[in-house]
């Protein structure tokens, strides 16, 4: 054999052998390698997970590990884990899942009118990493609270129920941060100029605000109940919300879940400070996280004559309102005997 047929036989085994190990890598690294059946799916990926976890999390998406590994090992990613929540998408190749595994995805965090402190740490975390006694120790730090000009009670006005976006691993103490960072955005100019028109602190207005959410969840109600009880506080009227009662037997009990749907009049001597029948003014701190419909109805509240009001039965949902405690005891009689009828013991 001449050394040019020699020359070609090692040139053709060398692109064949070329070939073969392009054909391994493309197999390896661009072969779509997902087995689940959704369009997509995220993963979870904790702090400080090994390399190892990642793998196990991901053998419930993957059909071939080892190829993964391959691809993951080649771009260093096994030396460079991220946490965070990443998408994955059906049909993906092992590049494209390590690609992806580099790129957090932020998760939108919502919650309501949550009661306590406690409550909202159980609706943050499952919705985070961080787990509830982590947010607790966010919210209740005395550092925390002093710079924000809070305490454990009031902490609850901090909180404005809404939408907000995190990454899934972001510490409970940036998440108090930026939390108290929405709360003073929250807070323009605008509002704190109406508040003050109506001799308001924010707590307090926030505080009101909580006991208007909680006496109708009808928005376009609220204005109305807010000017009643702005009425009462104006001529040194006790408020006498039910709703502070119910939080009064709720916070004595520690159990915010439980469900009253009516107030007994051996509740309305509970010992308490929320107890608005037997103290005036407005109660030490707000009995819920308000919504924004309820802040705004305090600070654009509906001017009237209107002292007093009672869920009505004719329209359920309403209030029938009076300017007088004569009218009001016709419509709480009224309320009453419906109720009775209703069966509706507690």
């Amino acid at each position: 054999m001449n050394l040019k047929k020699i020359v070609a036989f090692i040139a053709v085994a060398g692109i064949i052998v070329a070939g073969i190990v392009a054909f391994v890598i493309y197999n390896k690294a661009f072969v779509p390698n997902t087995k689940f059946t959704q369009n997509e799916v995220y993963v979870y990926i904790p702090t400080n997970a090994s390399y190892e976890e990642v793998k196990d999390t991901l053998s419930h998406y993957l059909v071939d590990l080892d190829k993964f590994d391959f691809m993951a090992t080649n771009r260093k990613y096994n030396q460079n884990i991220k946490a965070g929540r990443f998408l994955l998408k059906k049909g993906m190749s092992n590049f494209d899942v390590v690609r992806a595994l580099r790129l957090n995805v932020p998760v939108k965090v919502a919650f309501n009118n949550q009661e306590s402190i406690g409550n909202l740490a159980g609706r943050l975390a499952s919705q985070t990493e961080p787990d509830s006694l982590d947010f607790v120790k966010a919210f209740t730090d005395p550092t925390f609270l002093s710079e924000n000009e809070f305490t454990e009670e009031t902490v609850l006005a901090l909180f404005i129920p809404d939408t907000y976006e995190f990454y899934w691993n972001t510490s409970a103490e940036k998440i108090a941060d930026k939390m108290a960072k929405s709360y003073r955005r929250f807070w323009n100019n605008e509002r704190r100029m109406k508040a003050a028109d109506k001799n308001l602190s924010l707590i307090q207005v926030a505080t009101l605000a909580s006991i208007v959410h909680k006496e109708t969840v009808k928005v376009e109600e609220r204005p109305r109940v807010a000017g009643v009880y702005l009425n009462r506080l104006a001529t040194g009227m006790p408020l006498q919300a039910d709703p502070t009662i119910i939080y009064a037997l709720k916070k004595r009990s520690g159990d915010y879940n439980q469900v009253i749907k009516r107030v007994l009049y051996e509740d309305l001597k509970i010992d308490s400070p929320y107890n608005t029948y037997v103290n005036a003014g407005l109660p030490p701190a707000p009995i819920t996280m308000p919504d924004i419909s309820a802040i705004d109805a305090v600070l654009n509240a509906e001017k009237h004559d209107y002292y007093y009001f009672c869920a009505s039965p004719s329209k359920p949902g309403y209030h029938a309102f009076a300017a007088n405690y004569a009218q009001h005891q016709i419509n709480a009689r009224e309320y009453s005997q419906w109720v009775n009828k209703l069966g509706i013991n507690r």
